[in-house]
């Protein structure tokens, strides 16, 4: 079992997405593109997880859906996995790319190599519903996350006018999650 769950990189990235995002259903085509994938090998490990019981489909109209299926005797242990394996900025990375997010990065003394118990993170055009999932990683690392979120339209026009807190949190160290600035 071991050997055939942990057997390709896109089966760990779709695990990723869906373990931390656990309320959330994606179709196939939405899932490659959110993971920057072949459509056709995230069907293949989809599907694959789904004989194994780990992912649950629904289908609706002509799409089929995935989530994870949280009654699964290894959700939480798979869950728990991936969060020590990727760490706080997989985490953030895979919950970011599900909210739509089109850049994303942690900056401040977390950006700099310091163990603090606050993270700073900056998003550009994610939807309202991250703030739910952000509460889940907080508990799951133990650290408050300071989230600024602006739409793409705020950002560029806040760059036009040279605004000065942006021009402060651009100037320092960043991690970058999501997306070029």
């Amino acid at each position: 079992m071991l050997k055939s769950l942990f057997s390709s990189s896109i089966r760990a990235d779709v695990l990723s997405l869906l373990l931390n995002s656990p309320d959330e259903q994606f179709y196939i085509r939405e899932m490659a593109e959110l993971l920057r994938k072949n459509p056709s090998g995230v069907k293949r490990e989809l599907d694959n997880l789904e004989k194994m019981g780990i992912v649950i489909s629904e289908k609706v109209a002509n799409l089929k859906y995935f989530h994870a299926n949280k009654e699964s005797p290894l959700f939480s242990e798979l869950k728990n996995l991936i969060t020590k394996s990727l760490g706080l900025p997989g985490a953030l990375k895979a919950v970011l790319r599900a909210s739509g997010a089109k850049i994303a990065f942690l900056y401040g003394p977390y950006a700099e190599g310091l163990d603090v118990d606050t993270v700073n993170l900056f998003v550009i055009g994610a939807q309202a519903s991250l703030t739910k999932e952000l509460k889940d990683i907080e508990k799951r690392f133990d650290r408050k996350i300071n989230c600024t979120i602006i739409d793409e339209e705020e950002y560029i026009l806040k760059r036009k006018k040279g605004d000065s807190n942006l021009k402060k949190i651009m100037s320092v160290n960043r991690i970058t999650l999501l997306g070029r600035l």
